[in-house]
């Protein structure tokens, strides 16, 4: 019996570490919608997970350099103006799509102008890691 409440126990403390460690690598815009394990042929756990979320960035908000353990689809329910330091603005137009693939940095911009930039994603990611890998580099915010 003391070895079972031993063995939740550290689960709990496991798990909890785990959940505090992806809120404080977390984009603080992202509205996690749903979460979900990605099983495989018989109900096979394939240790991935598909998570979607809506996220908006109001002007001067951005988005830090990252990377994603698994692949990231992206769909621009609001259009903006967004600028990567030290290039030109772009826009990126609402009803765009786009793919990050796994391990590849992305994003390390910000939305310029006076639009808010709206995107819902769907990550298919390693379960029990980082949904935001920011190692890459850091792009300030407002």
């Amino acid at each position: 019996m003391r070895q079972a409440l031993m063995a939740t126990c550290l689960v709990a403390i496991g798990s909890g570490g785990t959940l505090l460690a992806q809120a404080l690598n977390d984009s603080p815009q992202r509205q996690e919608k749903q979460r979900v394990e990605l099983l495989g042929p018989n109900g096979i756990s394939t240790g991935m997970e598909v998570i979607s979320s809506v996220a908006e960035y109001k002007p001067g908000e951005g988005i830090d350099l990252h990377l994603h353990h698994g692949i990231e689809a992206l769909y621009v329910v609001q259009g903006a103006q967004i600028q990567v330091p030290g290039k030109e603005p772009l826009s990126l137009t609402t009803g765009a799509s786009l793919m990050n693939l796994r391990m590849v940095p992305h994003g390390g911009f910000k939305v310029v102008g006076d639009t808010s930039l709206t995107l819902f994603t769907v990550h298919i990611v390693e379960k029990n890691q980082p949904l935001y890998d920011k190692s890459v580099g850091v792009v300030g915010s407002k």
